[in-house]
């Protein structure tokens, strides 16, 4: 592995602008990672042309001979999931509806990234419109896992995650609205961190004021880099009316240096019992708790009372409603229907059916959680459950129909231990945590209390510190 690529984000931005390494240097030891591990595990998709990325990289360089830096992601290779769209690159959501559909704007959060300087050399695979924790679609395939190709990447930001992790991208954005930063960052050893609704514009979108479940955050191999991309991202756009406005934003990346002594951590392990777990997950991911007492936390079992079925089928309600609301003109259109994954059809159909009176009491339920979970947040600071209830599977499975003797009612139950967070509009950091005895990563959900961003990443450094996990390297690099 060349030594530019091993630099982590913050130290890659320092030797830029210290002109140290060139940014065609950089582009060049991107490109050449990407053509080593990308035909192993197919994370970047729609790659553009190269000298054209060189012509891009050789500006940048000039810019920094006039003294001019465009921001901290100067010259940084980056590819924006395929979700979100990009000005002039193709975004396909996985589907073959929009195979090869150019669009003509970016993101906020890609407009943001690209004005800091970065340079987006493709897209990261994604499943069909999101759905799903296991990255596959008719368009590119599926993306293997960093640490075994076998094995699923998770998603929906799966290859972002295998891309951080096998060194093709210094840290990568994605978004989650069912764990789809937290799923691929468990499954590959990387840190994703779902954001608090509203911390980074989630535009454009036509549902702006209802857009409270989808959000964008970053992915990185550690937790100063994750910092660092969410310093850009982060923010208020006046087209994004629910995005927070904050005359104090914090520099995600400079202030996560805390002292966590006496921090006190409530532990959610499987929900007392409600959430059925592969072998060797729930013990891989207790033995993790060790590393906050090493911080010099204070760890203690939480429970929640209330009724967790109750709560899941809120959520299936909000989650079909708001996906029907999207995307019923697809549905429509028979031609395009045809296209459609069965998932999709299913939640579009479960949304359709819905009344406005199904829709009032989701909400109504989903208020009783937040108040439920919140006030555990009288007792403690923080609350860590697992990230997942599986290791990574199979990936030629299209999801995992049991989770040993459970059988899974629905395509996306076995993620049900990311819906508490969500759920309560909380933000929440998959750290990794371990490895189990199949030696396969494991991750912990770190939740914080309501906007609390900022002591959450704070939280993971000191955790990370202590735990080294996520300096284990994926064999493939070796």
């Amino acid at each position: 592995m060349n030594d530019i690529v091993s630099l982590d984000a913050i130290a890659l931005s320092k030797a830029i602008h210290a002109r140290k390494l060139s940014c065609v240097e950089v582009m060049r030891a991107y490109l050449a990672q990407t053509d080593r591990f990308n035909p192993q595990v197919n994370a970047i998709v729609a790659m553009q042309d190269r000298e054209s990325l060189e012509a891009l990289a050789r500006e940048r360089d000039d810019q920094l001979a006039r003294n001019q830096s465009l921001g901290p992601l100067h010259g940084f290779p980056q590819a924006p999931k395929d979700i979100l769209p990009v000005a002039g690159m193709v975004t396909t959501k996985g589907s073959p509806i929009f195979a090869g559909q150019i669009t003509q704007a970016d993101a906020i959060v890609y407009e943001r990234m690209r004005r800091a300087g970065a340079i987006f050399f493709g897209r990261t695979n994604s499943p069909e419109f999101g759905l799903g924790g296991h990255t596959y679609n008719p368009v590119y395939g599926t993306t293997r896992n960093a640490f075994d190709v076998s094995r699923s990447a998770g998603g929906s930001s799966g290859g972002a995650a295998v891309a951080v992790a096998l060194r093709m991208l210094p840290f990568a954005d994605g978004s989650d609205m069912m764990g789809s930063l937290r799923t691929p960052a468990a499954f590959n050893n990387v840190f994703g961190f779902r954001t608090s609704p509203g911390c980074v514009p989630y535009a454009p979108s036509d549902d702006v004021f209802f857009q409270q479940f989808s959000v964008v955050g970053p992915i990185a191999r550690t937790v100063e880099d994750l910092g660092l991309l969410l310093s850009v991202q982060a923010g208020f756009d006046a087209r994004a009316p629910l995005s927070r406005r904050s005359d104090n934003a914090p520099d995600f990346a400079r202030e996560l240096e805390r002292d966590m002594r006496g921090t006190r951590i409530g532990w959610l392990g499987d929900l007392g019992g409600r959430l059925p777990m592969e072998t060797g997950l729930l013990n891989t991911c207790a033995s993790a708790l060790r590393h906050f007492e090493t911080a010099e936390c204070i760890v203690e079992s939480a429970k929640i009372e209330f009724d967790f079925e109750r709560l899941w089928q809120a959520w299936l309600d909000l989650r079909s409603f708001t996906f029907a609301g999207v995307n019923a003109p697809l549905y429509r259109d028979d031609a395009k229907r045809a296209k459609l994954k069965p998932e999709a059809v299913w939640e579009i159909e479960r949304g359709l059916r819905l009344s406005g009176e199904d829709v009032y009491r989701a909400v109504r339920d989903r208020s009783a959680w937040y108040q439920a979970i919140n006030g555990l947040f009288e007792r403690f600071d923080f609350l860590v459950m697992p990230a997942t209830q599986v290791f990574p599977f199979d990936a030629a499975l299209d999801w995992p129909h049991a989770i040993g003797d459970c059988a899974m009612d629905t395509y996306h139950r076995w993620m049900e231990a990311v819906i508490p967070a969500t759920m309560a509009s909380l933000p929440a950091l998959c750290a990794p945590a371990g490895f189990g005895p199949n030696g396969l990563p494991a991750g912990l959900q770190i939740i914080g209390a309501v906007q609390m961003d900022l002591a959450v990443l704070q939280m993971g450094s000191a955790y990370d510190r202590a735990s080294g996990y996520s300096r284990i390297r994926s064999p493939l690099l070796d």
